[in-house]
């Protein structure tokens, strides 16, 4: 079926998506729940500012199906349920049933639209089909925010208990566990870590660097998605490297009660997003930074950039992003990338978190163009980006990898092996872990790496060994 054949509103619902094991839901509501849903939908009006939002789109038209073409799930299933606008009318079709006057009259003459087992059926699984990319908006006339009414209909859920079982998980722990981070990495475990990685740049550089923990009055407090520690230790040996390099190390810390900027609220939760955005400020607080400095994680990132200020107030300490820092250190001549070490060609993957907002697009451009000499693009790139497929909270599903593979990432497995790049810099941690499935799925003859992870082969540190004599030795040693 043609998705333009297709008439998306509340005369038009197609039947309920058959019900597989799409994910697991760790404690689900088995009864009443179309009445659980209409309650948590009314607590969610009454103290948030959504029905503002709601209304709007009422009025407008979410129908016309433009955003098809936009999404790169629909582009591979095919299927009418992953039109974007799809998703959205399905709540719409309740806000306005349940909770307006114009639809309750409505409701009393005819037959209209009723929220059955079958709708909730419906967008327990729509739903988390979305990577929540927000692509669609950009092409919606009408100004839809369809990824966020997406994410709407995933925390009403929620407030049902129908969550995914890894979101809730590890939101848990985070909010209620002994470690308070999303891995389970206990402080221990933690400082060993950090200690190993700064013997690992001694051998590498030749310059001791010992990674500051808990040091007050310092200007940046540094948080990293806590996976980063244990799966991605050259991004984080690289965002040492261009502090020190930079004149910076006395001048950042990582705190020991609050290390991860993981923030799954931003999935699913808003609840949990306020949460765990106030878990992050009260350890700058604890500190006293001045700036909360956010490593390569796009919806860490995000989430920090774009709601700190919110739940922060008007006194909540700046956030940088860590590709900021490094580009103004870099045009300041604080640090130096040799051109001659990156000899693969090299493209880069916009994480639609930092990227649709147009937040984060030209900088890491300008920096790895500046010591990469075969730098290609992907198309379509920046705002307009693809998504890696395993946004959303997506990727840490377990439960939905083949569905991962071959349709939310096929489009984004296409782009990459059209590049014919050696390398994919992803500066996400999300993005690199679902990348590197995409690149082992596929086949494709690439790395996927963070920008910190090729900045560390290139970046000269004071008092230590070339990028050149480094080079040398890692090659010996491949040997």
């Amino acid at each position: 079926m043609d998705a333009k054949q297709i008439a998306i509103g509340s005369s038009t619902r197609l039947p309920a998506v058959e019900k597989t094991p799409f994910y697991h839901i760790e404690k689900p509501v088995t009864e009443n729940r179309g009445d659980h849903f209409l309650r948590a939908f009314a607590a969610v009006l009454e103290f948030t500012d959504y029905k503002a939002l709601l209304d709007s789109y009422c009025t407008s038209s979410a129908k016309c199906n433009r955003c098809a073409v936009s999404c790169p799930v629909f582009m591979v299933s095919g299927d009418p349920r992953d039109i974007p606008c799809y998703r959205t009318n399905i709540l719409l079709d309740i806000y306005k049933r349940y909770f307006t006057i114009g639809g309750a009259i409505k409701a009393r003459l005819s037959n209209g639209f009723e929220l059955t087992e079958e709708v909730i059926d419906d967008m327990l699984e729509v739903f988390y089909r979305c990577t929540a990319c927000r692509r669609c908006t950009q092409s919606c006339p009408m100004g839809v925010d369809h990824g966020l009414v997406t994410r709407l209909g995933r925390y009403i859920l929620s407030l049902i208990g129908i969550v995914p079982k890894a979101l809730q998980v590890s939101v848990r722990e985070q909010l209620e566990g002994e470690t308070h981070n999303t891995s389970k990495v206990p402080k221990d475990a933690l400082l060993d870590t950090l200690g190993f990685l700064s013997e690992e740049l001694e051998d590498m550089v030749g310059v001791k660097m010992e990674f500051p923990v808990d040091k007050s009055n310092r200007d940046y407090v540094f948080f990293c998605a806590v996976s980063d520690y244990l799966m991605e230790p050259d991004t984080l040996m690289g965002n040492a490297a261009v502090l020190y390099a930079a004149g910076d190390w006395d001048k950042w810390t990582i705190g020991t009660t609050n290390y991860d900027g993981i923030n799954y609220g931003l999935f699913y939760s808003d609840w949990h997003l306020e949460n765990i955005v106030k878990q992050l400020l009260a350890e700058v607080t604890r500190l006293r930074g001045k700036n909360i400095l956010i490593g390569e994680c796009g919806h860490a990132s995000r989430s920090a950039h774009d709601f700190v200020p919110v739940f922060g107030g008007p006194s909540a300490q700046p956030v940088v992003s860590f590709i900021e820092y490094t580009l103004r250190c870099l045009k300041e001549g604080r640090i130096k990338l040799d051109p001659n070490i990156i000899t693969e060609r090299v493209t880069y993957h916009d994480p639609c978190n930092i990227a649709r907002s147009g937040w984060i697009v030209d900088q890491p451009r300008e920096i790895l163009k500046s010591f990469v000499p075969d730098y290609v693009e992907m198309t379509p790139k920046g705002q307009d980006n693809y998504c890696c497929g395993g946004g959303g909270g997506l990727v840490s599903i377990d439960e939905i990898h083949d569905y991962r593979m071959r349709i939310g990432g096929k489009v984004k497995a296409e782009q990459l092996e059209k590049t014919k790049a050696d390398i994919v810099v992803a500066p996400c941690a999300n993005c690199k872990k679902q990348l590197k499935e995409l690149v082992e799925y596929y086949k494709l003859p690439c790395r996927v790496m963070g920008l910190h992870d090729l900045i560390l082969r290139a970046i000269e540190i004071p008092g230590g060994k070339s990028p050149a004599e480094r080079k040398e030795e890692a090659a010996l040693l491949e040997m």
